[in-house]
């Protein structure tokens, strides 16, 4: 029920952070300032890298990760229930200063006893640390994560919020610890198409877009010492984080992607 991702070096970073080099050893893109760029090639997930909570780094779980009908799927046919098995798939190099494009939508119904918070919940982690340095049983990598949501049959709920696995960000001059952050977007019901941007400036800005509508700005995003994960990732006293791993989200509702591009910032 599992399978492995067919990447150069995906044998040597199944051997964990103390002999494997870091994730950004694949063959690198092309990137141009000013051009999006495809991260999906759309037909299979070569240069991205699984991790589930419980699995070594490279396994795809269950077969969760899948490219079909051209786009990325979040699939859930081959699961039983949800045991906490979070899922989270990680493009082979890190960035720095750009935009991030995502084109989303939920589909289907939930997996069996996944969480009552995990509907319609999915999303982007950024800064991310890397994959290697993770934890086998790690649930959630340090990161930001941007939040993908769908709304119910009632009720708001906003998408593009932050989440702060392991980390904290400033937002109107106050440093913000609470787990996440809502956003101004509208709320999204059923199976439609939604478009989230994401412009990063390292450590600087950070701006959130829903369908071309700034809904969320925030600034300096750091490791929080008071985090067992992130307090290992500090060195010499540095916690700010100028950049980091994408990685999109499995956290028990199907979801697919027909788009995530990347594109650099000049600056």
């Amino acid at each position: 029920m599992t399978a492995r991702l067919a990447l150069p070096l995906v044998v040597a970073l199944m051997l964990g952070p103390a002999t494997a080099p870091s994730a950004s050893a694949q063959a690198p893109a092309e990137f141009k300032p000013g051009e999006w760029t495809s991260l999906l090639n759309g037909k299979d997930l070569e240069g991205w890298i699984p991790k589930f909570t419980g699995s070594p780094m490279g396994e795809n779980y269950r077969d969760t990760f899948r490219f079909e009908d051209g786009v990325l799927k979040v699939s859930y046919e081959n699961w039983d229930e949800f045991k906490g098995e979070f899922g989270h798939l990680f493009f082979h190099q890190p960035f720095s200063k750009y935009r991030l494009r995502v084109e989303y939508r939920f589909v289907g119904e939930q997996c069996p006893k996944g969480a009552g918070w995990a509907f319609r919940n999915s999303g982007a982690m950024l800064y991310s640390q890397d994959p290697t340095t993770m934890r086998k049983d790690q649930e959630f990598p340090v990161s930001l994560e941007i939040q993908f949501l769908g709304g119910g049959e009632t009720g708001e709920r906003p998408t593009a919020n932050v989440c702060s696995p392991g980390t904290v960000f400033t937002m109107g001059g106050k440093l913000i610890t609470q787990h996440c952050t809502n956003s101004n977007s509208a709320t999204f019901r059923g199976d439609q198409w939604v478009t989230v941007e994401v412009e990063c400036h390292g450590f600087g800005t950070i701006k959130n877009y829903v369908n071309g509508e700034l809904v969320m700005e925030y600034e300096k995003p750091q490791l929080d010492p008071n985090d067992p994960d992130a307090a290992k990732l500090i060195k010499d006293g540095r916690r700010d984080l100028a950049g980091g791993w994408i990685a999109l989200q499995a956290e028990s509702h199907p979801i697919e992607f027909r788009k995530v591009e990347v594109m650099p910032l000049e600056d």
